[in-house]
């Protein structure tokens, strides 16, 4: 599968940082309120968070769902966890550190209403988790998920049509060239296989799963929350041997020349799918 971010996020600089990300910045919160919305969660009972991190996505269907709503947050790093346990302080939401792949041990087979993964499934080893999603979930449930652009090789008209001016990506790399002797790797070994639509529907339909809808959304932000997204140790870039420091003088001079404000914009693709039977 894509490989992003697979590894580092047991560390607490990580987890600290992505947690100050979520709270300073919106991209986690606005994509989590769009999965949730699109939960259909108005009469559930128990929601699971999948690949929850530190919470937004839990908090998002804490807000959204009846008020009587139990949810789960499952995932496999307990540094993520930690944050959220001492932020997130709602009785309602349970916390199981645990890995995707497993989920069918940790809720009750056939009794979940519905499943939200933000931001992660990509991650994980899709087929597996789709059958536990499966397994989990009553008739008529729903299991919502995005899967950035890149990795499902879609583009919103927006992310075109929005650009001003080199990506900060690309003058990542231009800068990293010029100073530190940097050759990146063949664009189809960099960005790796991609969750294409169709690999998704085939797969869901394997587990047992129907499609209901999907999307190409684009998610808006500025130069500055993006320069704050590549600071978390994970997301840092280039790829290669650096050294943290190093790359945050490369992204210092990347930065520097574009502008705070500047738009960007990022493509998503959305999934809505369905256990069959019950309600719609």
């Amino acid at each position: 599968m894509p490989q992003d971010a697979l590894f580092g996020w047991d560390e607490d600089t990580t987890a600290e940082a992505y947690a100050a990300f979520t709270r300073d910045h919106p991209m986690y919160s606005s994509t989590s309120r769009d999965l949730a919305r699109r939960a259909h969660l108005a009469d559930s009972r128990l929601v699971i968070d999948l690949c929850g991190g530190t919470g937004a996505t839990a908090e998002a269907i804490l807000a959204l769902g009846p008020a009587d709503a139990r949810v789960i947050s499952l995932d496999s790093v307990p540094a993520m966890q930690r944050i959220g346990r001492r932020t997130l302080t709602d009785p309602r939401l349970s916390w199981v550190t645990a890995p995707a792949e497993d989920l069918a041990q940790h809720a009750p087979v056939g009794g979940v209403d519905a499943v939200v993964c933000n931001s992660a499934i990509w991650k994980t080893n899709t087929p597996a988790v789709f059958a536990a999603v499966r397994r989990v979930l009553q008739p008529g449930g729903r299991f919502v998920f995005n899967v950035g652009g890149g990795f499902a090789d879609v583009t919103h008209p927006n992310e075109q049509t929005g650009r001003t001016g080199p990506s900060l990506n690309t003058l990542i790399r231009q800068i990293a060239a010029r100073d530190y002797g940097y050759t990146p790797p063949p664009a189809a070994d960099r960005d790796g296989p991609k969750l294409s639509p169709e690999t998704i529907t085939e797969q869901l339909a394997a587990a047992g799963l129907t499609v209901v809808d999907t999307e190409v959304t684009a998610q808006h932000s500025t130069m500055a929350e993006k320069k704050a997204w590549l600071s978390i140790p994970v997301f840092a870039r280039p790829d290669g041997d650096f050294t943290h420091a190093q790359r945050m003088d490369i992204l210092a001079k990347a930065y520097a020349q574009t502008s705070p404000d500047a738009p960007t914009v990022t493509s998503w693709l959305v999934v809505v799918a369905q256990r069959p039977g019950g309600r719609l």
